[in-house]
């Protein structure tokens, strides 16, 4: 999503999501393709870990109660890693 478009808690949570991609290794990438692994156990912990995953969710339920805005800015940061994690 284009910066200027997005708001600050937006810009946050792309921040956020792009330090989050830079920390997975991509060998797990290259895993998944060659199907070494079909489900990415250890990558869907760390993201709940970081609370990126069910964004919508409300905080009650472990998520942020975010819009689908934000899960598209979100999941725009994560479909560079690879589009089959996002």
């Amino acid at each position: 999503m284009l910066s200027f478009l997005m708001n600050e808690r937006q810009q946050k949570l792309q921040e956020e999501t792009r330090a989050f991609v830079k920390s997975v290794d991509k060998q797990l990438i290259l895993d998944m393709d060659a199907e070494r692994v079909t489900y990415p156990a250890d990558y869907m912990r760390a993201l709940a870990d970081v609370k990126l995953f069910g964004l919508r969710f409300p905080p009650e339920y472990g998520g942020r109660g975010y819009g689908w805005s934000e899960e598209v800015v979100a999941l725009e940061e994560i479909g560079y890693l690879g589009t089959s994690l996002a």
